[in-house]
């Protein structure tokens, strides 16, 4: 079966079968987050990257669901076939109200794979006293049982695959 997303001025087929890094850095398993409500999976089912780098990009084709106007930290896509996917920049950044973080992307975009997302100042954050680690999380990881995540190598921004379902 093709599924397919809306394009700005047409729809084109977009099967998707995995997620890419969301930035550059080393895959930790979402149970290895220091931070319950992630570890715990209460969000959903994960994996995090300890990011070396202060760019976060689109995983995969969707739209934009969700994004923290507020505080910036936080960028949640539906792709095409109903998984809801949410990327939080850094543990209890919110913390921050936006010091540091800036989106590229508002509710309602339609992002493709590698698109920049947000942006935030790590060091920022480490002087803050919080951690970087950047966590995506399927929110409704129970409807797709069948998600391989992929943990304990460097990820490579746009090409290294996460996940396959």
């Amino acid at each position: 079966m093709t599924l397919y997303i809306k394009n700005k001025n047409k729809k084109t087929a977009e099967p998707i079968h995995n997620l890419k890094a969301y930035a550059n850095g080393w895959i930790i398993p979402i149970t290895d987050v220091r931070d319950k409500v992630f570890s715990s999976k209460m969000m959903g089912d994960g994996i995090a990257i300890q990011p070396s780098e202060d760019l976060i990009t689109a995983p995969c084709g969707g739209t934009v669901s969700m994004v923290m106007s507020d505080s910036k930290h936080a960028v949640g896509i539906t792709l095409n076939d109903g998984k809801e996917i949410l990327i939080h920049a850094g543990l209890d950044t919110v913390k921050l109200n936006g010091d540091g973080f800036e989106l590229f992307v508002k509710e309602g975009d339609v992002v493709s794979a590698g698109d920049p997302l947000l942006s935030f100042d790590r060091k920022n954050v480490e002087q803050s006293g919080l951690d970087t680690t950047c966590v995506l999380v399927v929110t409704n990881s129970d409807d797709f049982p069948e998600i391989v995540w992929k943990t304990g190598i460097q990820a490579i921004a746009k090409e290294t695959v996460l996940c396959e379902f």
